[in-house]
């Protein structure tokens, strides 16, 4: 029978144009799991993701807001996607400094804190309704991921019990809150038959994980399992991947994951911000473990695990740091021979309580003191690398082009360690592991051949 005169077909589903959200992701790998759970719930409420400012509705900005610098990046990103698009929604710690974004960005819709999905969604849904479809299905098991297939992020907890005096970040995303370990086991476990090989546990304190709960007992594939790093580790070490841990303090129950490294169970690999040497300098710092005798630990940890690979973060100039207690600096760094470094020339972050204290170090002495340590840990790392030379090394392949693949060892994070270039590796693909025969080294990076 003929559609009665002056009735439209309705438009399916299909038909209808899905509203479409830009996205730009700024920050460390904790602000990066925010985004990706950002983008779970956009995908999941039927909006289209762009590529491009030009095919957005409009565009969210995932800030950060840690040191100056990164401030003054998340300000540039926010301006320019308004300059691009002109409708802007910021998230992340940047939008956590009262007032801030608007003094600089007054025309952005909306402005909400770190890990606050629900908030960018109302904002998202007052200035560009969502298009219903509960017919399809938009988001895969393991979410959306803004890294490559073959790793990912496996975020731990939010906050931080510490008040450490260089730092803002409890103030920006609140005290330590740890996820239930059944939901985070099931998420490993669906990122890992999404095809990731890699992961990498991040929060802002790993090896607190659990504190706040009082480690309780928590679920995973119907058996009990206690909230706790220890009994992470082990779970996590069942799934047949990589298993990297980031964030983690020098406590004494760090040393119960060392034999699980040594079996094999989960990477030789920890990344353990130290910040300094000096007694006097972490009690100014409030550094937890600021007591713990940190070469002995080491000492230990590598009589259990001799392969493992040790990477730590200090502070160059903070307050009040006079020359000997930066020589102590660069004698710990003789002594502990750590593989993977970092220094920061001390930054005054708006908020933090170091800058009030006394006798600050003037701006080119700070920078001086980073280029001096700095120098001393590269003779480290390239000692530490030649010693590579000759071995096989087990790699994973994270990109491949005319001249070889490039790919990493156990002993390297992505985006902040070194590399191993395989020459002849042109046939390997992204996420592939190798066996690698180490040929050659610098102060950062290997290369070799296929065994």
């Amino acid at each position: 029978m003929p559609a009665a005169a002056g009735k439209r077909k309705a438009a399916s589903p299909a038909a209808i144009k899905a509203p479409r959200v830009g996205f730009v992701s700024l920050g460390c790998p904790k602000a990066l799991v925010d985004s990706e759970r950002i983008l779970t719930q956009l995908r999941a409420e039927g909006y289209a993701i762009s590529p491009s400012y030009a095919g957005a509705d409009l565009v969210v900005v995932n800030t950060c807001g840690f040191i100056d610098s990164a401030v003054e990046e998340s300000l540039d990103a926010i301006g320019e996607a308004l300059a691009e698009n002109g409708k802007v929604i910021v998230t992340g710690c940047l939008g956590a400094k009262d007032g801030v974004v608007r003094a600089a960005h007054p025309s952005v819709l909306a402005v909400t804190g770190p890990h606050d999905t629900e908030g960018v969604m109302r904002a998202v849904h007052a200035h560009l309704p969502r298009l219903h479809d509960p017919y399809t299905d938009l988001v895969p098991p393991q979410g959306i991921r803004l890294t490559p297939k073959h790793y990912a992020y496996l975020k731990i907890s939010e906050g931080c019990n510490h008040r450490c005096t260089f730092c803002i970040i409890p103030s920006m995303r609140g005290d330590l809150v740890s996820r239930p370990i059944g939901e985070v086991m099931q998420e490993a476990e669906n990122l890992v038959k999404a095809g990731v090989k890699e992961l990498l546990v991040i929060s802002q304190d790993t090896s607190a994980y659990g504190v706040d709960v009082k480690y309780r007992t928590g679920f995973w594939q119907g058996r009990p399992l206690k909230t706790r790093m220890t009994a992470l580790c082990e779970a996590l070490g069942e799934l047949g991947v990589w298993v990297r841990l980031h964030y983690v303090y020098p406590y004494p129950s760090v040393d119960e994951v060392i034999p699980l490294m040594a079996e094999g169970k989960i990477l030789p690999y920890l990344d353990v911000p130290f910040q300094h040497a000096s007694k006097r300098i972490l009690k100014l710092m409030k550094r937890p473990a600021n007591a713990e005798n940190t070469l002995e630990r080491i000492r230990a940890w590598r009589a259990i695990c001799p392969e493992i690979t040790i990477r730590s973060t200090f502070i160059a100039g903070f307050p009040g740091e006079t020359e000997a207690e930066f020589e102590e600096l660069l004698a710990f760094l003789d002594e502990a021979q750590l593989d993977r470094v970092g220094c920061f020339a001390y930054s005054p972050v708006d908020g933090a309580k170091a800058n009030d204290l006394p006798d600050p170090v003037p701006d080119e002495v700070r920078e001086e003191r980073r280029t001096r340590f700095m120098q001393k840990q590269e003779k480290i790392s390239a000692a530490r690398l030649k010693a590579k030379v000759g071995r096989t090394l087990r790699v994973l392949v994270d990109e491949t082009d005319r001249k070889g693949a490039i790919a990493r060892s156990a002993a390297d994070a992505p985006e902040i360690d070194g590399v191993v270039r395989i020459r002849d590796g042109t046939e390997l693909k992204p996420g592939e592991f190798a066996d690698v025969v180490i040929e050659k080294s610098d102060a950062h990076d290997l290369t070799g051949r296929l065994a």
